[in-house]
C-alpha cells in the first residue's frame, strides 16, 4: 500500500530515509556523498513521485520503493 510521504512527520520521514540509505548501502561512485546530501536526493525523488513510501501489511513494515516497483507489488497482491 502506497502511503503519501506528506502524511509522515518530518522526524519519521527523516528516519525512514536514513534507514533506507544505510540499509541499501548504495554506491555513489568514486566520490563519497554525505548522508545529508543523500537524504535530500531521496526527498527530491519523493517530491517527483519517482520513489514512494510503501507499507507492507503482511510484514507490517515501511520502506521506500521506486514507483514502478510499488505499483507492480500492488498489482501482484491484488491477484
Amino acid at each position: 500500500m502506497i502511503i503519501p510521504y506528506e502524511q509522515l512527520s518530518s522526524d519519521a520521514l527523516q528516519g525512514l530515509i536514513e534507514e533506507f540509505i544505510t540499509r541499501e548501502g548504495t554506491d555513489y561512485g568514486i566520490e563519497e556523498v554525505s548522508l545529508s546530501i543523500k537524504v535530500e536526493q531521496i526527498k527530491v525523488q519523493l517530491s517527483r513521485r519517482e520513489v514512494v513510501v510503501v507499507f507492507d501489511v503482511a510484514s507490517e513494515t515501511v520502506s521506500i520503493l521506486s514507483r514502478r516497483d510499488a505499483e507492480l507489488l500492488e498489482q501482484d497482491s491484488a491477484t
